[in-house]
């Protein structure tokens, strides 16, 4: 169920059916019919609401520990790969929430990752520019800074209003640059990675496997793949499964 699930919330994310508010209503009826035509099971929107929200956290949980040196991903496994044990336990112990996922299998980890990485990808509690702009100004009287030797000298509101107003246009377009689309890094597709490891002569196709899973989350590791002769990948790789103790 939960894969059929998924692929609707993939293809529906794909299509941009996902805003601000949360997914559009369309998006839970296509659900509930795929689960009931490919699964023979009734579920309702709550229920699917409540399996989306332990996906979320299962990204937002892994997708910290994958960003910390030492860990990986076992795309054969469905699980965590880490260097040792005490890497596992220097993490939980500055994070005991995470406890539970040294050993814990989680399917479908790509789809998740797509549905979810981008809300996990910026900090909760931040300030947008947006909300910074929208912060209320008090336009009573403005006290300007003088010389030492003359008293404080204050501004009629009128003109402490056109003051204020001149800043805030700065402001404003300040914050309208902050939402122009930035340059994003190099990410290889997964498909060239897996081609790439397709072409090493001779690698066993669960350590081709194994080696996958942690390329695909790391292009600087890929990249030093790509850098070697070819008669020395398939040595590499096989030095890297074993590093991560697999």
């Amino acid at each position: 169920m939960d894969k059929v699930l998924l692929d609707v919330f993939v293809e529906h994310h794909n299509r941009g059916d996902q805003g601000q508010n949360g997914w559009k209503p369309h998006v839970y009826n296509a659900a509930i019919k795929a689960i009931h035509d490919k699964c023979g099971l009734h579920v309702t929107k709550e229920k699917i609401c409540s399996r989306m929200k332990t996906f979320d956290k299962h990204c937002g949980t892994i997708s910290k520990i994958l960003s910390q040196s030492g860990f990986g991903w076992d795309s054969v496994n469905n699980k965590l790969l880490m260097d040792s044990d005490d890497v596992w336990n220097k993490y939980v112990q500055a994070n005991p929430k995470a406890a539970g996922y040294k050993n814990k299998e989680v399917k479908n980890w790509e789809a998740i990752l797509t549905i979810y990485s981008k809300d996990h990808a910026t900090g909760d509690g931040a300030m947008t520019g947006a909300e910074s702009a929208a912060q209320p100004i008090e336009l009573d009287e403005v006290v300007v800074e003088a010389s030492p030797e003359l008293p404080p000298k204050r501004q009629r509101t009128g003109d402490a209003i056109l003051c204020m107003l001149g800043e805030m246009k700065g402001s404003f377009q300040d914050v309208m640059k902050s939402f122009e689309p930035l340059e994003l890094p190099k990410v290889t597709p997964p498909l060239e990675i897996l081609a790439a490891h397709e072409k090493i002569p001779d690698l066993a196709r669960s350590d081709m496997l194994r080696a996958y899973g942690k390329l695909i989350l790391s292009e600087r590791l890929f990249q030093a793949l790509m850098e070697l002769p070819m008669e020395f990948r398939k040595e590499w790789l096989l030095m890297l499964n074993e590093k991560n103790n697999v």
